[in-house]
């Protein structure tokens, strides 16, 4: 049977006891059943897991941690994913296959014809749930870093803060004819994927994409949709520079 591993908000640190935050308790003991004495894994977020203990309490649980192992499984290289909202459940698709691939970090775009428009109150809420989206899949795929999952930006916002060269940004527009193969090469180990909405980009995001010499790169014959074709190319440009 798989241990179960747990993302901890608390700075973990080797041969201590830490009590659980109220959510993970929660989870450990009412959802999945685990008893006292039960092997589990706890990571932090900074690198590394502990094997640990769980020691359960009625509602409470504390693990005591053994030593730091400095296990990881991140890519070689950082590829963020720009990726136009998508509406319903695609998002959280998205995010969640983005951290099993290895990303680094998802960039929500609110594009013109984004059909999922956030603000306020119901932003904060969604941005709460993509993060958790993250933890749960890192805790899944053996990740032992939480993907950053940062708030929206419109694309024009993502350009001005971004600090990687030009050819770094591989913009993807069905009818380039520069290949992917040709643009991931060229990219630098930190990278971003820059993929649109359901709608596509707009001619002024377009045109805004052109202004920053943005590399502008093809992916195979077919249109893919917005929350298949990231995904695809974390992959190829993954196999493309052996990142693994």
């Amino acid at each position: 049977m798989a241990i179960s591993r747990f993302y901890c908000a608390t700075p973990l640190s080797p041969e201590t006891t830490v009590e659980l935050p109220a959510a993970l308790a929660h989870h450990a003991v009412r959802v999945l059943r685990l008893k006292t004495g039960t092997e589990v894994i706890l990571f932090d977020g900074s690198g590394g897991q502990y094997p640990a203990t769980l020691l359960i309490d009625g509602k409470k649980a504390a693990a005591r941690l053994g030593p730091h192992e400095s296990t990881e499984a991140e890519l070689t290289g950082q590829i963020t994913l720009v990726q136009g909202m998508a509406s319903g459940e695609k998002m959280d698709w998205v995010i969640e296959k983005a951290v099993e691939l290895g990303a680094a970090r998802v960039v929500p775009v609110a594009a013109q014809r984004s059909v999922l428009q956030l603000s306020g109150e119901r932003l904060t809420k969604r941005l709460d749930h993509w993060r958790r989206i993250a933890q749960a899949a890192s805790e899944q795929c053996g990740r032992n870093r939480i993907m950053e999952v940062v708030p929206p930006l419109t694309l024009q916002q993502y350009l001005a803060a971004s600090t990687l060269p030009p050819a770094s940004i591989l913009f993807c527009h069905p009818g380039s004819t520069l290949t992917l193969a040709q643009a991931a090469q060229a990219a630098g180990n930190a990278l971003a994927l820059v993929v649109g909405p359901e709608g596509g980009w707009s001619d002024e995001e377009l045109a805004l994409a052109e202004s920053h010499n943005l590399t502008t790169v093809g992916f195979g014959n077919r249109v893919l949709r917005t929350e298949t074709a990231g995904l695809a190319l974390i992959a190829a440009v993954s196999a493309l520079r052996g990142w693994s």
